[in-house]
């Protein structure tokens, strides 16, 4: 939209009294989101602490692991596997030299996306956990052996225990 149509839209909901504070935001170069941070920040109530201030997620930390994994395998692979892939932190094992040992499975629901997810001679999963082990370290500030197996699993997303395993809260009817 352009920017002066923007302002008079801004203007007219700020004059209607729809809303209170009308924030300018640019996707393409970040402009205003400093504004919107600091006007978020300065009026959120204030509330107890829902988890332990030094920790990073409400989410444990295979389900985070798993996530990292998964946010890998779409920014490689999402035009080829639609979003109907999962990934479970099957083994977490602390090593005596500070690493730790971490076993997934990647679950897809069809054999086509097994052979995609996989690639030609192991290349592609090969790089996902290349790049899913570097973050993992980063965020774990250790060491990290990360094992991935590709499985097919037709219809795993109707499990209500997969969801469940993997953090998520199942809203199926």
């Amino acid at each position: 939209m352009p920017h002066d149509a923007l302002l008079g839209v801004a203007q007219s909901l700020h004059e209607e009294g729809v809303y209170s504070d009308v924030f300018m935001i640019s996707a393409l170069t970040g402009d205003g989101v400093a504004d919107l941070t600091k006007h978020l920040a300065d009026n959120a109530p204030e509330g107890p602490w829902l988890y332990p201030e030094d920790q990073a997620a409400d989410a444990p930390v295979r389900v985070l692991a798993a996530e990292i994994t998964r946010e890998k395998i779409m920014l490689r692979l999402h035009d080829e596997i639609p979003y109907e892939i999962a990934v479970e932190t099957d083994a977490w094992e602390e090593k005596k030299d500070g690493s730790v040992r971490i076993e997934q499975t990647i679950y897809v629901a069809r054999e086509g996306h097994r052979k995609i997810a996989i690639g030609d001679k192991g290349q592609t999963i090969k790089t996902i956990g290349k790049l899913a082990r570097e973050d993992m370290a980063v965020f774990l500030e250790r060491p990290v052996h990360l094992f991935l197996h590709v499985k097919l699993k037709e219809n795993w997303s109707e499990e209500r225990a997969r969801y469940e395993a993997m953090g998520l809260e199942w809203e199926k009817e």
